[in-house]
């Protein structure tokens, strides 16, 4: 299926620094002091813990065989974070909706969804979440089909993940796939949930 497609996503980060002009060089690294100063702050002050709901969008799965249900709440417990919920529904637009509202009546700062977010006739997770977003964050399903690409080339334009605000609450869509969920987890989530949550109540 269309959201299986990092299954063989593996985690290699190489990066590389070809500035070898040096005054260049200099005024780059103080740019980047700067803004790392000013990010370091912001999540100085932002929350350690996040309360965060889990939603599985499945056709097939029950919540004993979600495995990538599983690795999001292992990795969320693992930072400090507490799972306020974990639900898997159908891959349909009225039980996306319905999970949604469920997290915000749990009182839920952050919703992860996985699943329905590929290019098949079910996956109706993007499309649905979208239409409910009052703002969307590009720049995370940007990062992370460039993260994918590292990976498995071109097959990374194929998933659709995406996140955006709604009532209050981030909201985050990841492929189905274990590994695509610890790819965005590790490289994207964990490392500014809390900064997330604090830019919302600002």
């Amino acid at each position: 299926m269309a959201h299986e497609e990092h299954d063989h996503v593996h985690d290699h980060d190489h990066v590389h620094d070809h500035d070898h002009d040096h005054g260049r060089h200099q005024h780059h690294h103080g740019h980047t002091r700067g803004h790392s100063a000013a990010a370091e702050e912001h999540k100085r002050s932002a929350p350690a813990q996040v309360a965060t709901f889990i939603v599985t969008c499945s056709d097939s799965r029950e919540l004993a065989q979600d495995e990538s249900g599983r690795r999001i709440r292992k990795a969320l417990e693992g930072e400090g974070h507490t799972v306020v919920g974990h639900n898997v529904v159908r891959d349909e637009a009225l039980a996306i909706e319905a999970a949604l509202a469920e997290a915000g009546a749990s009182g839920a700062r952050a919703v992860i969804f996985n699943g329905g977010t590929g290019i098949g006739r079910r996956d109706v997770t993007v499309e649905t979440l979208s239409r409910l977003f009052e703002k969307t964050l590009p720049g995370f399903g940007e990062l992370f089909r460039m993260l994918s690409f590292r990976e498995i080339g071109g097959a990374a334009m194929m998933s659709r993940a995406v996140a955006g605000t709604y009532q209050g609450m981030v909201v985050f869509a990841l492929p189905g796939s274990p590994n695509a969920v610890r790819v965005a987890m590790d490289k994207l989530i964990l490392p500014e949930l809390g900064h997330a949550v604090r830019e919302l109540t600002r």
